[in-house]
């Protein structure tokens, strides 16, 4: 943000007020203000003071304050007026609005997340994300990914202050927040970066915020993607990521949009259709007619790679139990799961079948 932009506004509100008002950042230091000699003073104090009236009005030290509107939970930019009686903050409140529209107005202008936020949103044209790159000196043909921290079960809004620590650079690396429980990180990358590496970020941020917020999230990522006219693709994939691994992958909390598999197929099923495949494939009886201790065996059977012994091991179950128990369910379904062929159909059976509850279809 330009000192200029707020020193313009202040210096017109000059001539209506003998009141000293100016604007200081988030260390404490005064940036602009309608009396020059107070530029540059460094009031270090008012800072904690400020951050907690929590976006209200301030009186400190003989001088009234109020944050302007910023991205996270701390301020990055406050206006002031000298005295703490009635009119300063009248006077205060109304400057804010001033330096409000002229902060909203350069960001817009000249801000390179708004620019970031704007595309991923799809709230700008193709052609004039073109132009405004241009503008912005700002690099279109770098790789980049798309990470999307979501809170479980809560809504805590510094979240995106630890995530903004772990990556500084403002010019490279953009933290965005979308809602209460969402932030979204765009982050530039070296060449030849590959999966493992974005899981490692990811992890990082899930460590920091688990560390320092005590908070659960859970991430998703989307590809890698050349252009920044991509982003909006690669946001969405991160969305997805997340909603999909919310149905087939509960207990992950990192998921890649490019290691979804088949339940990123089956996500995209209308219901009808996923309801035909089941009643197809279960024509003997339905799935339901299968118990917990039966379902929980098939998923064991699957985890094993289709060998029977080893599930039979890993059941504490003798080898002929687990046998009897895979005939009972070729009896009751049609399908012999020692079979690849129908393992496979019964697998995405039961995915289905689970993506089906998640839509709240359970029947």
């Amino acid at each position: 943000m330009s000192s200029r932009i707020f020193q313009s506004v202040v210096l017109q509100m000059k001539d209506n007020t003998d009141r000293a008002i100016g604007v200081i950042d988030s260390e404490g230091t005064v940036v602009a203000c309608n009396e020059l000699t107070s530029i540059g003073e460094h009031w270090p104090g008012v800072v904690d003071a400020v951050n907690a009236g929590e976006g209200g009005i301030v009186a400190y030290e003989g001088r009234t304050f109020k944050a302007l509107t910023g991205w996270g939970s701390q301020f990055d930019y406050a206006a002031f007026v000298r005295g703490d009686d009635a009119e300063a903050r009248l006077i205060c409140s109304m400057a804010v609005v001033a330096l409000n529209g002229a902060k909203a107005y350069y960001e817009e202008k000249h801000d390179k997340a708004t620019f970031i936020k704007n595309i991923i949103s799809d709230n700008i044209l193709l052609g004039d994300i073109y132009v405004r790159a241009k503008e912005l000196h700002f690099v279109s043909e770098l790789p980049r990914a798309v990470f999307l921290i979501r809170q479980v079960d809560s809504t805590e809004v510094a979240a995106i202050d630890v995530v903004q620590a772990l990556f500084p650079d403002k010019q490279s690396d953009f933290v965005l927040s979308i809602s209460e429980t969402d932030v979204a990180l765009i982050k530039q990358l070296p060449e030849a970066t590959e999966g493992k590496d974005l899981y490692k970020i990811a992890r990082q941020i899930e460590e920091a915020l688990t560390e320092e917020l005590n908070l659960k999230v859970v991430i998703g990522i989307g590809t890698v993607v050349g252009h920044i006219r991509d982003l909006a693709r690669a946001y969405k994939e991160a969305q997805v990521a997340i909603d999909v691994g919310k149905v087939f992958d509960t207990e992950k909390s990192i998921i890649n949009y490019e290691n979804l598999g088949i339940g990123r197929l089956i996500y995209q099923l209308p219901t009808t259709l996923c309801e035909m495949f089941l009643q197809e494939v279960f024509k003997k009886n339905p799935i339901d007619a299968l118990d917990q201790e039966t379902l929980f065996t098939i998923n064991k059977f699957f985890e094993n790679n289709l060998n029977v012994s080893e599930t039979a091991r890993k059941l504490f179950v003798h080898r002929n139990t687990l046998v009897y128990r895979l005939e009972k369910i070729k009896k009751l379904t049609g399908l012999d799961l020692r079979e690849f062929d129908d393992a496979i159909t019964f697998k995405v059976a039961l995915m289905v079948k689970k993506y089906l509850i998640s839509r709240g279809i359970d029947n």
